[in-house]
């Protein structure tokens, strides 16, 4: 049995795989503001009496029309229930058989990161020879098995690349960008990987962003901020959601020297244009990216961390990605491999100043470090 942490967004999704009376999916979808999670290979004892107990607190658990038959062994289910009923609902299930007892343990073990200040966290997979993280880069079926990795310590999210963007880095050829990836595409659709976890790409090429979406990816992040009219063209067409990412000149030349009248007013005017660009053309789930370490100084990084906030002014997901980069060179000098501990100090602050998305390479550490922050948000629940 596995459980995955569900979000509103897929509801509309899982309820269809599910095949669920469609008069009852519609009912559940009207209680959509809660929790959700997805349980795979349930067995079917076990989840008649987890659909009762949830029933019996007000929550709800979507079961495929097969269910009440009883011959199928294993089935998947949705449970949907409120952050207050959570807790009640798993001392339910401890006295109860079937493997009850353990998915309530699993369920405890979700519940503090459910508790609203938790960002989401965002993975790292680079398909490439010589991203600035060596630990981040898996070639071939090793990334597969990475993504499996990540999913497992938490992310919410998966963004792969196949094109080096560090400073100094020259642009990859699509062709280069999609022999690299060639091999993970496969491996996502014969594993359905779209279906377990988020997946964004990472590029700058519409022909590879075309390629990732046919794949089942759901995101596309453009480190050019879709200053491309082809890329806006292919996310257009096919409704996916995009990453909207500031950068001061290209990978190759964007440390030398960038300069900022104002940083934060500049980074906004540009996310205003481009926002009002992909608008135009229907893409409406923007997720904004300030750009740390793409032309900026360590003042300037800095700065649009401690002013995040104003960047809410969008009612827009804020993703912040300083996961090991050179700023934390710049106040403590280290080695890319000591950065971690700089990394989440970052990433704390940025959540604390309203982040949504958190993109780093440490998923484990991340969720211990975040919900241990958290706790403090919630204690006078506890």
């Amino acid at each position: 049995m596995q459980i995955i942490k569900s979000t509103a967004d897929r509801l509309t999704y899982n309820l269809s795989r599910l095949d669920c009376d469609k008069n009852g999916a519609v009912i559940m979808q009207q209680k959509g503001n809660l929790l959700f999670f997805e349980i795979y290979q349930i067995k079917t004892p076990a989840a008649l009496i987890l659909k009762q107990e949830a029933l019996s607190l007000g929550a709800e658990v979507a079961l495929p029309k097969s269910a009440i038959m009883g011959n199928t062994q294993y089935l998947d289910a949705v449970l949907i229930v409120s952050e207050r009923l959570l807790p009640i609902l798993c001392s339910k299930l401890y006295t109860q058989p079937f493997g009850l007892k353990k998915m309530a343990d699993a369920l405890q073990e979700h519940e503090l990161a459910f508790t609203s200040r938790i960002p989401k966290l965002m993975g790292v997979l680079n398909l490439t020879p010589d991203s600035f993280y060596e630990q981040s880069r898996f070639m071939g079926h090793r990334a597969l098995q990475r993504v499996f990795e990540m999913i497992q310590e938490g992310a919410d999210i998966i963004d792969i690349g196949a094109a080096s963007s560090r400073p100094g880095s020259d642009w990859v050829s699509e062709e280069e960008e999609i022999s690299r990836l060639k091999i993970f595409f496969e491996d996502v659709k014969r594993h359905n990987i779209h279906k377990l976890v988020t997946l964004s790409i990472d590029t700058y090429s519409s022909k590879v962003a075309a390629l990732a979406i046919e794949s089942g990816f759901h995101i596309v992040n453009d480190i050019t901020g879709f200053m491309n009219q082809e890329m806006i063209e292919v996310v257009s067409q096919n409704r996916c959601g995009v990453v909207l990412m500031h950068m001061l000149g290209n990978p190759k030349d964007m440390q030398n020297n960038p300069h900022y009248d104002n940083v934060v007013l500049e980074v906004d005017s540009f996310f205003k244009r481009q926002i009002d660009t992909l608008k135009q053309k229907n893409v409406e789930n923007i997720i904004l990216d300030i750009g740390i370490g793409f032309g900026k100084t360590l003042r300037h990084n800095l700065e649009l961390i401690a002013y995040l906030g104003h960047f809410k002014h969008y009612s827009l997901p804020l993703l912040v990605g300083a996961s090991r980069k050179s700023l934390i060179h710049a106040l403590v000098p280290s080695d890319v491999k000591d950065r971690l501990a700089g990394t989440i100090a970052l990433h704390i602050q940025a959540a604390s100043r309203g982040a949504d998305i958190i993109r780093c390479h440490d998923i484990k550490e991340h969720k211990q470090a975040f919900i241990v922050d958290n706790a403090f948000n919630i204690l006078e629940d506890m």
